[in-house]
């Protein structure tokens, strides 16, 4: 089994996104319409989905009743984003994989997001399972440390959380390419991924955390630049700076006063942000699945050729 550079991995989303300027244009298309989508439901929320909404970013933790009549009130919103994310990464995956088939710019709602969208919620409730195994193990290593004393206590309880936190991590990133291989074989690829990363945990961390850092940057460098136009667009046309806040908070009262100028700008530049984010963020898993069947990019695996 090969390796594969986590450099070239990391850096595959900006590739793609350049040499397939139409399927980023349809990305884009989406992403822009998902946003305006976004928006007339924020205007139009119900009540009940909007205090679900407050509940589930209150800064407080609520009891369980409350947790879970906040899930089932914002159900609806929660199923569209798993949906949109899944297909936006089948379209990665498709480019890489299955090049030729550049219909609606790679981008679909057919039985491979399915898939993806099971594998999604079947790894939620593994991580949640796994989040409760080391948050009781790290109380019960810090409850028998604290028979040695306070300062024992607290020493081996943040001892604990950071081998709880390095575990976590540790465990994704070896589970990572569970929707690559989910998508490319066809099929609920659940623990695949453990064995395929054996021995490549480093280069996979690194290429990850390489992919991010390079899109929070573009991130921040295109929040600047659209800052710095807007502010100097407004001072010449006799608005003041103070305005910019109806960008980024617009008035939600009514879809009329919601969408302005400024804020449809802002939603362009950030749909070309958001697709460019998928496939920078998809893109690294599916290079190094790729890679470590020993195909490069773009070449179809043994098990992703049609059945008859």
């Amino acid at each position: 089994m090969s390796g594969f550079s986590a450099s070239e991995a990391a850096l595959e989303g900006f590739r793609i996104t350049r040499e397939n300027p139409r399927a980023f244009g349809a990305w884009v298309g989406v992403s822009f319409a998902i946003s305006v989508l976004g928006a007339v439901v924020t205007v139009l929320m119900p009540p009940e989905v909007r205090h679900g909404l407050e509940t589930l970013r209150a800064d407080e933790t609520p009891d369980m009743a409350k947790l879970v009549d906040a899930l089932i009130a914002v159900s609806p919103i929660l199923i569209l984003g798993l949906a949109i994310q899944c297909i936006m990464a089948a379209a990665v995956y498709r480019l890489i994989f299955r090049h030729e088939d550049t219909r609606f710019g790679y981008l679909r709602l057919g039985a491979d997001e399915l898939r993806l969208m099971a594998l999604t919620l079947i790894y939620i409730l593994l991580f949640m399972a796994l989040l409760v195994a080391v948050t009781l193990g790290a109380a019960i290593v810090a409850a028998l440390a604290a028979v040695a004393g306070q300062g024992a206590a607290i020493f081996m309880g943040g001892a604990a959380e950071l081998f709880s936190l390095g575990l976590v991590i540790f465990v994704l990133v070896r589970l990572s390419l569970a929707p690559v291989a989910t998508f490319a074989e066809r099929r609920l690829a659940i623990f695949e991924s453990w064995s395929l990363t054996r021995g490549h945990f480093w280069n996979l961390f690194g290429a990850y955390a390489l992919a991010l850092a390079c899109i929070v940057v573009v991130g921040f460098l295109a929040l600047v630049v659209f800052t710095g136009v807007a502010g100097v667009i407004l001072l010449l046309t006799g608005g003041q700076l103070s305005d910019l806040s109806s960008i980024f908070k617009p008035d939600e009262t009514s879809i009329r006063t919601y969408f302005n100028p400024g804020l449809i700008a802002y939603m362009v530049t950030g749909s070309v942000f958001s697709a460019l984010y998928y496939a920078v963020i998809a893109a690294p898993g599916a290079v190094a699945y790729a890679q470590l069947h020993d195909r490069p990019p773009g070449q179809p695996l043994t098990a992703q050729t049609e059945v008859g």
